[in-house]
């Protein structure tokens, strides 16, 4: 109804022109951290190829005026089965970064699961946030002292969930990002909870940071220009910082994490635990066994394996393993089309990751609130043509 008076949206509608949007709008390096995945980026195509693969079938004559949109997940309601999922760096995309994100979440509703790798930290965006629902996104490092403490301040920041990664316990071969040797955490990008967690600080006078050149090069001097920014921000000398992007380099993830770990997380919180990278059914067993609370279907995007499957091709099997606990999935959503097909496989709700961030550097917060509602917009249209007159109406009868 805009278009009577000549209003056009913030943001491209269509997920290409988005993502073409952002591009223009970004530098190189921003970019290709934001859109690039592993290898050859054949699972990035793949996970798309996956929603192309299933085709929708509508019934006639039995819709409603109104659709339910909502979903209940661990004993919360949120109004649309669409979560904003975690992405690291948002700072690439935006100055506003998490809290801009986290604020147009807030005003949708929906829960925005915050990043390990957020370049705000937790407990600014929980406050930007108000009472809006959040949950927790964790890598596992090997300092796990630092781990721990970042399972109590996400409870302290109101946080309703866990949701512990599991496929970045080696960061993948991504080409985009090392044709152009770019690593934002060397320059201090997306460590804002480590730079701000009590024990994370408490390591930097005991850890050495690199030495600095006698001629330090142009990228050298850039590296230490960011650095220094941040360091400002977080109150950290620049030695400071040098000393936290090599404990973080060193620490982050333990590619050694294993099952019998989950004990420990288990005991450090009460709240609902999710293992995120799910593919195979086994493992989905395997989380039921351990008492964990749910699964989400993930290949981080396509990030991590060039030429590993894609999460929609292995969602049925997934929740046919998983029994009764929650099975939610990422990596291929663009549209609400997109999220009804989810939903009739079997997944609880969806988590929305690459077209928000584009949405975010094409028109900051106002840009993330508009794709979310074209998203959420798409959904009950597509929820009304089928015939349907819920979103846990959706199921095998709504697929060809």
């Amino acid at each position: 109804m805009d278009g009577l008076s000549g209003a056009r949206p913030l943001v491209p509608v269509a997920p290409e022109r988005l993502q073409e949007a952002a591009r223009r709008k970004l530098d190189a390096p921003a970019f290709a951290y934001l859109a690039g995945g592993a290898g050859a980026e054949r699972t990035m195509r793949a996970n798309l190829e996956a929603f192309a693969d299933v085709k929708l079938m509508p019934r006639r004559l039995c819709g409603s005026a109104s659709r339910d949109l909502s979903v209940e997940l661990f004993g919360h309601r949120y109004p649309a089965p669409v979560l904003l999922a975690p992405l690291g760096v948002l700072e690439l995309a935006h100055e506003g970064a998490d809290v801009a994100v986290g604020r147009a979440a807030a005003g949708m509703g929906v829960p925005f699961i915050f990043s390990s790798q957020a370049s705000e930290p937790m407990e600014a965006v929980a406050a930007a946030m108000g009472d809006a629902p959040r949950w927790f996104q964790l890598y596992w490092g090997t300092d796990e002292e630092v781990t721990r403490s970042f399972v109590r301040r996400a409870e302290e920041c109101g946080a309703q969930a866990i949701v512990l990664t599991l496929d970045t316990t080696l960061l993948g071969w991504r080409p985009r990002d090392l044709d152009l040797g770019n690593l934002p955490f060397l320059r201090g990008q997306g460590l804002a909870q480590y730079l701000t967690d009590p024990v994370f600080r408490s390591r930097l006078a005991a850890v050495g940071g690199p030495a600095a050149s006698p001629r330090p090069s142009p990228a050298l001097l850039k590296t230490a220009a960011s650095l220094a920014a941040h360091g400002r921000k977080f109150g950290l000398s620049l030695a400071q910082m040098r000393a936290g992007a090599a404990h973080f380099t060193a620490s982050y993830t333990r590619p050694d994490l294993q099952w019998e770990d989950l004990s420990r997380l288990r005991g450090w919180t009460d709240l609902p635990i999710l293992l995120k990278g799910i593919l195979h059914p086994d493992d989905a067993r395997e989380a039921v066994r351990r008492g964990m609370d749910g699964v989400i279907v993930s290949n981080h995007g396509g990030r991590q394996i060039d030429g590993e499957v894609g999460s929609l091709s292995m969602l049925p099997r997934v929740v046919e393993a998983a029994g009764d606990l929650p099975v939610l999935l990422d990596s291929g959503v663009r549209t609400g089309s997109d999220v009804a097909k989810a939903l009739a496989l079997g997944a609880r709700a969806v988590l929305l990751g690459r077209p928000y961030a584009y949405g975010l550097a094409v028109a900051g917060e106002a840009g993330v609130r508009e794709v979310l509602r074209n998203v959420v917009a798409e959904f009950d249209l597509t929820l009304g043509l089928l015939g349907a007159h819920s979103a846990g109406e959706l199921g095998a009868e709504h697929l060809a």
